[in-house]
Parts: structure tokens; sequence; C-alpha cells
């Protein structure tokens, strides 16, 4: 007869997966040292042996979510990298809705793979010919066009077509014809339908497009300005 099924050890990286499992499903307010240990079969107390404490779980998951976005790369065109890190996070975050909010309220020096993501994203800005004080510009405008198109993803009232559908009508019925413009806006999304992946990818573009002429810019005050005269 077998005996009973042995019970697999508490580690890190097992408090962290289940504290993922847990936020993933009933978002980050959830998260309790009694709920990570309930999720592992354990006393809260056994994962003191593990971890320090809750904050140290959060770090974790700000290491391990940003851990699945992916990074530009040094030998590949900026735009190229600010795109694919741009779509990345779109995917990252919308399938972790609870990480923006905790990667921003924790300490910036938390995550060593944090300060590893902004360095990657600044590296590649200025090795396109980025400034350093336009480069931070850059990513905090991306970062920001990034994080609210996400937040308003997530807070629309439709997500699928059918959806849209419900909420154009219910909206077309409300508003009768005292808002002619909206009514245009909401009829044409109802007849040729709204992909947020569409939408993303333009406003994204157009963010690239005027960075890159904002760099060319910088590029030619540069190259125009007159030489400093010794002691001036």
């Amino acid at each position: 007869m077998a005996g009973p099924k042995k019970r697999e050890p508490v580690t890190p990286e097992r408090i962290l997966e289940a504290a993922l499992r847990l936020a993933d499903a009933q978002g980050l307010g959830s998260l309790s040292m009694r709920k990570i240990a309930g999720e592992l079969g354990v006393e809260a107390m056994a994962l003191y042996n593990h971890v320090p404490n809750k904050d140290a779980i959060l770090d974790g998951l700000v290491e391990t979510v940003l851990g699945e976005i992916e990074l530009p790369q040094p030998d590949e065109p900026w735009k190229d990298g600010m795109r694919r890190r741009a779509r990345s996070a779109r995917v990252v975050f919308s399938r972790h809705p609870w990480a923006m909010g905790l990667v921003e309220a924790r300490p910036q020096n938390s995550s060593p793979r944090r300060l590893g993501y902004y360095d990657a994203v600044l590296g590649s800005l200025r090795a396109a010919g980025f400034g350093h004080r336009l480069a931070m510009r850059a990513f905090s405008i991306l970062d920001a066009y990034i994080y609210g198109f996400i937040l308003q993803e997530q807070n629309l009232a439709f997500g699928d077509d059918e959806s849209l559908q419900e909420v154009g009508a219910d909206l077309l019925q409300q508003m009768a014809d005292a808002f002619p413009h909206l009514i245009e806006a909401t009829t044409a999304a109802m007849g040729e339908g709204y992909d947020f992946e569409q939408e993303y990818a333009f406003g994204l573009e157009l963010l690239l497009d005027a960075l890159e002429r904002a760099r060319d810019g910088e590029a030619g005050a540069a190259r125009t300005m007159p030489p400093r005269m010794p002691g001036a």
C-alpha cells in the first residue's frame, strides 16, 4: 500500500509562484502570509524560514514580472527595441493587471532587475544618439503612454466585439441626438470594430517618430553650436 504523498518542500521560488497565482486570481489585496501559506499547504510561520517578510515577497513579484518583459538589445535598432519592449509590457501587464501599481509603489532600489530594466532602455536610447536628458524624457514619455493605454484598456466597458456592440447600442440610446460627434465615433467603432493592439501600435509609432525628430534636432543643434572660447 502506498504511503502518504510526500509534500513538496517550501522554497523561496515556490512562495513567489504561489503569491503570483493568488495575485493574478484575486488581486494584490488578497496577498497575505496566511493565504500564501495556505496555497502551499503549510502554516504561515513556515514561510519565514525562507523569506523575511511580506515586503520581500512583493519585491520578488516585481522582479518576476519585470523579468517577463522583453528588453531592447544592444545590437538592434532603437525603434525596434522600443516597439518590442512596449508590446511585451502590454502583454505582461495585461496578464498581471495588479503589477503596474506594485512596480511604481515599491522603492526604486528594491529590485535589481528593475534597475537593469531601466538601464537597458536608457542604454538603447543613448546608443541611438539621444542625449542623456532627452533619453530620460523619452523613457518617461513612453512609459506614460504604455501605462496609460493599458489602464484605459483594463477599465473600458468593452473587451470584445460583442460587448462593444452592447455598450455602443446603450450609448446611442442614451445620447439620442445631443452629442453628434460622439454618436459619429460610436457608430464608426460599432461598424468597423475596435482593435486594442492596432490602436496601441498607432499611438506608439506617433511617439517614436516624434522622439526621433527630437533626437535629430538635438544633434543638429549640437553641430551648429559655436565652440566656446577658453575661459568663457
